[in-house]
């Protein structure tokens, strides 16, 4: 027979079990964009030229239950400079896409498409078009690029979340953590390393920026990649 002791201090332990369970639910990539705020963000997705009317919020959040590290790393303040980080960069990119790809992060290259299918249990090299005619399909290639490190560049999420630590190397080309470091991961050889900024580098920081103000969060340090030298390969 359970002890009037042994179980209080069960019912104690379930409490903050559910407690801790319910704390962990809180924090979802949901917690933070939530239906009102992704709809704020991307105010023009219908627009003309612009693809963002095909990228749902159900997709979003669809897509990013898959990865959960995905914007629930490290304290509020980490977690929404993230996620403002990543729909600053595909806002950019599916807003006149500047060079051909598919979805939020305008997929390209045979590889790409090989490894992203692996991982996600696609094939996507045979039928790239899920990319772009499903949009949860379409989220979570931008999701698993934003997670995935391919060496020698880090993954953008550990630079977004203090995961990644910059070697000698690095230091010497300028690339130090921050959200122009995601730019030089992404486009760098297009983008980084001019010393004036180009066009588009600038219009990524813009978006990031938007979205840190409309999250209510600082835009922290190295914002731009235009003192960065690019990674080989571009």
């Amino acid at each position: 027979m359970m002890t009037k002791a042994f179980a209080v201090l069960v019912f104690a332990g379930a409490a903050l079990l559910a407690a801790a369970g319910g704390a962990s639910a809180q924090q979802g990539v949901w917690s933070i964009i939530t239906r009102p705020m992704f709809h704020r963000m991307l105010s023009h997705r219908g627009d003309s030229g612009c693809e963002g009317a095909f990228y749902t919020y159900d997709a979003f959040i669809e897509a990013a239950s898959k990865f959960p590290g995905f914007g629930t790393t490290g304290d509020d303040e980490t977690r929404k400079r993230e996620l403002a980080a990543f729909f600053g960069q595909t806002s950019h990119e599916t807003t006149d896409p500047p060079y051909y790809g598919r979805g939020p992060i305008q997929l390209t290259h045979d590889y790409n498409y090989r490894k992203a299918g692996r991982a996600l249990g696609l094939d996507l090299l045979g039928n790239p078009d899920l990319v772009s005619t499903d949009p949860v399909v379409a989220f979570k290639t931008a999701i698993w690029f934003w997670m995935t490190p391919q060496s020698p560049k880090p993954s953008c999420h550990a630079v977004m979340t203090g995961g990644w630590a910059p070697s000698a190397v690095d230091r010497a080309a300028g690339r130090l953590p921050g959200y122009g470091l995601t730019t030089n991961i992404i486009n760098g050889g297009q983008e980084c390393g001019t010393g004036q900024g180009t066009d588009g580098a600038k219009d990524r920081v813009g978006y990031y920026k938007r979205y840190c103000d409309m999250l209510r969060v600082g835009y922290g340090d190295n914002m731009a990649c235009k003192n960065q030298k690019p990674y080989g390969g571009g």
